[in-house]
């Protein structure tokens, strides 16, 4: 299918940019072609008509929406393993996700980074009089942007949370606060978006709470985690490619979290690396399509793959 009639579908946005530029050779010679290359992945049309797409994970790296001239090898196939364990278990659990059974011949030497996904496009609704995308965030621990918050007596989600609450509070049940999808993630009143999506919010909050007794089994601390719901061309939701993953989740190794060291096992070590070397600063005068050079120590490298290969090897 081409991207054309996948536009013509509805089901990919006309204003969102696309490429002309050739993909994997081995991919483009049966029949897949590149049309949008990603921060961390590329998608190929597909031979045949059906809706669906290939999602090819790069060892290409980006923070805080960044884009980096930064690549760690193997990266990519560590996390389209652990997206595939995250749809997995979510398909166990009776949910829907982009992610199909279907996989491309395994002979190819860029199969273990590839998905082929449902076409789908971003669940929307009306919340205050606008039409918003979402992300649904659920958390089992007061930290971060949400700790702030109730330091600074603010009450973004609508939880009345109190401000005496310490860091790293666990919640009896997970919490759940919702934002808009895009560069800014504006939080969105929690009961609103539940009463809009009833059967979504409540499906994600027994998925959720079902990983996290399952990851902690496993020797993993899930601190929380952001679901994108997406509809298919039958209407159906169903949930994206970075279902309970390190892309979308803050885990923890449960010994470092028993010993109150809160360092998540993922990119977070970039994140860090970004902020004491003001990335963001540095990343303002970027123009359109340009990246960002940037020197990243092999042990920092090492460390973020030492993460990702924890949590696949808990996990499965």
């Amino acid at each position: 299918m081409k991207i054309s009639e996948i536009v013509a579908l509805g089901l990919w946005p006309e204003t969102k940019k696309t490429t002309t530029k050739k993909g994997i050779k081995e991919l483009e010679d049966l029949g897949y072609n590149l049309f949008y290359i990603g921060k961390n992945a590329d998608l190929y049309t597909c031979p045949g008509e059906d809706a669906k797409v290939l999602l090819v994970r790069s060892d290409r790296c980006s923070v805080f929406d960044i884009p980096l001239n930064l690549q760690i090898e193997t990266k990519g196939i560590l996390q389209t393993a652990i997206s595939n364990h995250g749809a997995e278990f979510a398909k166990k659990e009776g949910i829907r996700t982009a992610i199909l059974s279907e996989t491309v011949d395994q002979s190819l030497s860029v199969a273990p980074r590839c998905q082929l996904m449902e076409l789908c496009k971003a669940l929307e609704a009306e919340i205050d009089g606008e039409t918003v995308q979402f992300e649904l965030i659920f958390r089992n621990y007061l930290t971060g942007s949400l700790y702030e918050a109730c330091q600074n007596g603010k009450d973004p989600y609508g939880l009345n949370l109190s401000s005496d609450l310490k860091q790293w509070h666990k919640f009896e049940t997970p919490i759940f606060t919702p934002t808009t999808k895009g560069v800014k993630d504006i939080p969105l009143n929690s009961s609103k978006v539940r009463e809009v999506f009833p059967e979504i919010v409540s499906s994600l909050e027994k998925l959720f709470k079902d990983f996290t007794a399952y990851a902690d089994e496993n020797g993993i601390i899930v601190v929380d985690t952001k679901l994108e719901v997406f509809v298919n061309s039958k209407g159906e939701w169903v949930l994206g490619d970075e279902v309970l993953t390190p892309e979308s989740s803050r885990f923890i190794s449960k010994e470092n979290f028993e010993n109150q060291e809160y360092i998540s096992m993922d990119k977070q070590i970039l994140r860090n690396f970004a902020k004491e070397n003001n990335w963001k600063e540095k990343a303002k005068d970027l123009k359109p399509g340009e990246k960002l050079d940037v020197e990243v120590p092999t042990s920092i490298k090492n460390k973020i793959l030492e993460g990702y290969t924890t949590i696949l090897d808990r996990l499965k």
